[in-house]
């Protein structure tokens, strides 16, 4: 799954209107409506606030009192065509006093959107289940070994009165075998799933 590491924003001019899109990480339709709300009170001067999205729980788009088609479908279409998910853009116009047409307005929105893509950190993600191993200090090296020997992969790590990993796997058999093999040793915690920067093994 491809997304953005982070949120990137360019600004465009055409024919004296003002186009600023911003790109944002979202992981639900949750998430993205809350950024829009925030952008759109942020920018409540603007024109228009058009938006559109790509999350795990759905898509949308909002033309923003462009006409019907001429914006957030688009910048829709831009997202789909070059297969980015967990995604929110909002573009953001102040009108300069010329009329781009229907065909302008896609033209000005869809490149809006490609120009912010092509200067974006884009990551490829995967949904890997977290699992929390905790264990006393002197059985480390134990650990550490079984780890490397199965090829998991530790994305955290805590030092407190127990040692605590948090390991990334989609291979449940293999947290199995680790719980029985070291089981007077570690303690192992199923966490959930979680959204994380492809690892290559």
């Amino acid at each position: 799954m491809k997304t953005i590491a982070k949120p990137f924003q360019t600004s465009i001019d055409i024919k004296k209107s003002q186009f600023i899109c911003r790109l944002f990480p979202a992981q639900n339709e949750k998430e993205a409506k809350e950024i829009i709300n925030k952008i759109s009170e942020e920018c409540k001067d603007a024109t228009h606030n058009c938006t559109a999205y790509v999350v795990s729980d759905g898509e949308g788009f909002d033309d923003d009192g462009e006409p019907g088609g001429t914006a957030g479908r688009p910048m829709l279409n831009v997202l789909k065509k070059n297969e980015m998910e967990n995604i929110v853009a909002i573009v953001t116009r102040y009108f300069g006093g010329i009329k781009l047409g229907a065909g302008g307005l896609v033209r000005a929105y869809s490149k809006s959107v490609l120009e912010t893509l092509s200067i974006a950190e884009i990551v490829d993600m995967e949904l890997y289940e977290i699992f929390r191993f905790s264990f006393e200090y002197q059985h480390i090296k134990t650990i550490d070994n079984e780890i490397r020997a199965k090829n998991l992969s530790v994305v955290e790590k805590q030092y407190e009165a127990n040692v605590i990993y948090f390991v990334a796997s989609n291979n449940e058999d293999m947290i199995k075998n680790i719980q029985e093999k070291l089981a007077g040793a570690v303690k192992i915690e199923h966490l959930g799933s979680r959204f994380l920067e492809k690892i290559d093994k």
